[in-house]
């Protein structure tokens, strides 16, 4: 009987340790042990965000352009979108850049196209299109359009003949961009954050060119603001924000004067279309009227106080 009796008590022992091990990888009955194998501790679990999408849209600032060394506007990565987002992705791992600006764009050419090439023939079409593949995704839409048109109005021999171009192109921009806007929000909804903005004056580095440079800047600084007016009050009235960019580079003010070792005593306003812009660099890379990357970081800031409400 010895022997039965050596393994009945070794069996009891093994049983025991079976249910000793149980007890420590189950916990009590009908529950998982935390570390058990096949699951992961609360404290080591990744959720992964949730992806969403901000949609850049407009001319050539929306693409960073910038001239290069050898004086080709070429598109950077510097860009005030680019920068908007790095502001923005902290709070919002999910987010998703998406640019489908076009450099030279118009009004015009954004609803038919011509420019640049795109799925559905224009800008316009390719941003009704992505918006209604990823409806709810999108969380913001920024778009700069509009100072483009005019710019043909700059080749007239007098500033009469510039300032009566202008005049006659603004209910055409209106329309066209009443155009654009009731396509996105019938694509993207009465929530879509939409924000528009805008423009600085690049003319106003003429200044430094004697009266005649001086009396273009403040003809260039009116019309300017007539446009800026124009669409502020259709972006507003499509339920949009606005960054006020041409605040921001303080266009209007010629009174307060600075000192800047290159450019001597000038109006603030010119001054800073100097320092944000390469409209008064030398040759090859100026004159050229688009934002610097420190210009792009301003733009960027003006979408972020907009978006900040």
């Amino acid at each position: 009987m010895r022997p039965a009796t050596v393994v009945l008590a070794a069996a009891a022992l093994v049983a025991a340790v079976v249910v000793a091990v149980t007890m420590a990888t189950t916990g009590p009955a009908g529950t998982l042990s935390p570390h058990r194998a096949g699951t992961v501790s609360p404290h080591h679990q990744r959720t992964r965000p949730v992806t969403s999408y901000y949609l850049s849209l407009g001319d050539s600032l929306s693409r960073g352009v910038q001239p290069n060394s050898a004086g080709v506007s070429v598109p950077t990565d510097q860009g005030y979108p680019d920068q908007l987002y790095a502001m923005l992705h902290p709070g919002d791992p999910g987010l998703r850049l998406v640019k489908l600006g076009c450099s030279g764009e118009t009004t015009a050419t954004m609803i038919g196209g011509g420019i640049c090439s795109y799925p559905g023939g224009s800008q316009l079409a390719a941003a009704v299109r992505f918006l209604r593949a990823h409806p709810g995704r999108v969380s913001l839409v920024t778009i700069d359009i509009g100072a483009n048109d005019p710019d043909a109005c700059i080749t007239h021999p007098s500033l009469g003949k510039i300032a009566s171009c202008i005049s006659s192109a603004v209910p055409d921009i209106a329309g066209n961009l009443a155009k654009i806007m009731q396509a996105l929000r019938d694509a993207g909804g009465s929530r879509l954050r939409i924000i528009g903005m805008s423009y600085y004056v690049p003319e106003l580095a003429t200044w430094r060119d004697g009266l005649a440079g001086q009396l273009l800047a403040r003809l260039s600084e009116r019309l300017a603001a007539g446009l800026n007016d124009l669409l502020t009050s259709t972006y507003t009235a499509f339920g949009a924000r606005v960054a006020n960019v041409s605040g921001a580079f303080s266009s209007g003010d010629f009174s307060s004067q600075v000192t800047r070792p290159a450019l001597g005593t000038v109006p603030r306003n010119v001054a800073l279309i100097c320092s944000w812009t390469w409209q008064c660099a030398p040759p090859p890379r100026g004159p050229n009227e688009h934002a610097n990357a420190a210009g792009y970081r301003v733009i960027a800031n003006a979408f972020r106080r907009a978006d900040l409400g």
